[in-house]
Formats: C-alpha cells, sequence, structure tokens
C-alpha cells in the first residue's frame, strides 16, 4: 500500500530451511480459494534507521497472533522484510545472519503448522531509497534467498513490493531476473508472486501499461501468480476508512479479472483493506465474492494488515482487539 512507503522502506541467506509436509495448504473447499490470510507488519519498519534496532525500529510477527488467525481459518502469511537489513550495502553483499535467522524462526513457525510463508521484500523497487537497475543484482539476492528456502514446500517468494514510478519494461526484467534466479538455486516447488509497477493496482493494471511486459514472463515451473494489490478508498491508496461505494471492490477489479482470463494467469489480491463500517464491509463483502465466482483465476486474497505494532491501526487484523480483527472479520469469514 502506498501508505507503508510513508512508514517503511521495504527487504538474505545461507543453510536450506525445510518443514514438514502440509496436510492443510490445499485448496480451500470452504471458500474455493488457495489462499487466504493476512500481511504481518513489523520487520520492513524503520526505513530510516538501517540497520535499526530490534524492539525500537522495528518488529517480528506474534507467533501466538498467528496461531490465532490459523484457527480462524486464515493459510497464508505475508511477511514483510528490508532488503538492507537482509543484505547490507550492496545486492551482492553478505547476508546479515541476525536478521535472517529471526526471518527463519517466523517462517519454520508458519509452514510447520502447515501454512503459506510469503517473503516479501517490501522495498516498492528500491535499495537505498534508490531505484533498483541492477537486474543482475536483484537476480543475485533473490538466488540467496531461494538457496535458503529451497527445501521448504511452503514457502511463497514475493519479487518486490509495490513496484512505481518506474519504467514498465525495468520492473518485468526484475521480476524475470527473480524467476530465473529462484529457479536457478533449486526452488522449483515453491510459488512465486510477481509485482507490477505503479504499485501493483488491480485497477490499473492496464491503463498504466504494467500488463505489457509482465504478461510475457516465463516460469518453468508453471507456478506464477500474479500479486495485485486493490484498496477501497477515494485513491486506492488504503489510507482512509471509507470506501467510495459498496460496489466500488468489484468494480476495480473487473479489467484486471478480464485480463488473467484472457491471458491464461492466476491472481491473488496481496494486500486489500477498508474500514470497519457498513459500506466497506459491503465493498469487501461484494468484491470478495466477485473474486470467488471468478477463482479460475483469483486464487486468494492477503488483508493489509497485521503485526504487533498495529494496535491502533484503521485496518488492524492483529488479534485479540485490532479494528479489523474486531470490526471486519465477522463479516466476511465466508470468504477464508
Amino acid at each position: 500500500m502506498k501508505f507503508s512507503a510513508l512508514l517503511v522502506a521495504a527487504t538474505f541467506a545461507g543453510a536450506a530451511v525445510a518443514a514438514p509436509k502440509p496436510t492443510s495448504n490445499r485448496k480451500r473447499q470452504d471458500s474455493g480459494f488457495q489462499f487466504t490470510g493476512v500481511n504481518e507488519s513489523g520487520a520492513e519498519f524503520g526505513n530510516l534507521a538501517i540497520p535499526g534496532q530490534l524492539g525500537k525500529d522495528y518488529t517480528w510477527p506474534d507467533q501466538a497472533a498467528i496461531t490465532t488467525m490459523i484457527n480462524q481459518g486464515f493459510n497464508t502469511f505475508r511477511i514483510p522484510i528490508m532488503m538492507e537489513r537482509l543484505v547490507p550495502n550492496q545486492l551482492t553483499g553478505a547476508i546479515d545472519q541476525t536478521y535472517a535467522s529471526s526471518l527463519d524462526t517466523i517462517v519454520e513457525f508458519i509452514t510447520g503448522k502447515g501454512s503459506y510463508a510469503v517473503i516479501d521484500p517490501h522495498n516498492f523497487g528500491r535499495y537505498y531509497d534508490e531505484i533498483i537497475t541492477d537486474v543482475d543484482g536483484f537476480g543475485a539476492w533473490w538466488g540467496r534467498v531461494a538457496e535458503r528456502y529451497a527445501g521448504n514446500d511452503n514457502v511463497i517468494f514475493d519479487t518486490n513490493n509495490e513496484f512505481h514510478d518506474e519504467d514498465n519494461a525495468l520492473v518485468a526484467s526484475l521480476n524475470q531476473a527473480a524467476i530465473d534466479a529462484i529457479r536457478g538455486a533449486g526452488a522449483t516447488s515453491q510459488y512465486i508472486f510477481v509485482e507490477g509497477n505503479s504499485w501493483t493496482g488491480a485497477w490499473h493494471w492496464i491503463s498504466s501499461g504494467t500488463a505489457t511486459g509482465m504478461g510475457q514472463l516465463t516460469d518453468p515451473e508453471d507456478k506464477l501468480v500474479y500479486e495485485m494489490h486493490q484498496y477501497l478508498d477515494s485513491d486506492g491508496s488504503g489510507t482512509s476508512p471509507n470506501c467510495v461505494s459498496g460496489t466500488i471492490g468489484q468494480e476495480r477489479l473487473a479489467e484486471a479479472t478480464a485480463w488473467l482470463k484472457q491471458n491464461g494467469k492466476k491472481g491473488i489480491l496481496g494486500e486489500t483493506a477498508g474500514g470497519a463500517n457498513a459500506q466497506c464491509i459491503a465493498a469487501l463483502q461484494g468484491m470478495l465474492s466477485y473474486m470467488q465466482d471468478n477463482s479460475d483465476v483469483w486464487t486468494g486474497w492477503l488483508w493489509w494488515g497485521a503485526g504487533p505494532w498495529w494496535a491502533d491501526y484503521m485496518y488492524g487484523m492483529e488479534p485479540p482487539s485490532g479494528a479489523a480483527y474486531t470490526g471486519v472479520l465477522p463479516s466476511i469469514k465466508q470468504f477464508i
């Protein structure tokens, strides 16, 4: 979400981390979605403090809260991290083992429970606030990450959060470099979530031009999922608790849905949210119902956001008292 760029920048790797073969990650029989879950924010916080201090500038997700959400039916948890904390100084540099080991811990916890852990470098296509133009370096970064998790089928690799204000061809090249590096590192069983330019927004996936290059991405394992984000406030930024209308969710997904169908692609809403009010709940229900009706191309959705430092956040899904956990979740549980 654009709002997160104001708070954080966004985010590696050596010994393989494996998990037991899960039994709960199949396509959900109740909702029709394969992935339903929550963004677990915290490790990407404090972009002005690099490397930063754990507990002061950034934090890691709370395992008890994740367990509570698994018990609610969620099976996918996106973990925003900061590239600069994982691999300081240069894209091809050495991994910071302290930060990496903390990531290992939360990934092992999630996947050990049979859920998916999405590793999300939450950097908006930047590294130390500069647009990433080193395509080979970006691939090298991802090769290290993929090698670390190549043995864990329930890890998902998210290429980068919300590229924006970049050349569309560059964004496509970075995505392809990540795909090639991940597969080249031996991570052949995992899904890869690819993100587009213009904040990867579903509502302007086509008009922004991002679809053109992204549609040409290739994966020898055929496990690409196109991650789009969609908020329901007036400018789609996710900075207001108010939604445009009770039908805005479905309306903003229509063109992206058509593109997915026409091009034989799979999609996921990697970030979505609305305020705890009647109009937003209607918009969310309408959008998720529309996605359910088009689950041949929509694999699921992830709420933004949760995490131990989201206590007063307007979209907070952190149990037990987050605004969305108490005020929205009861109305959308049928879509989990």
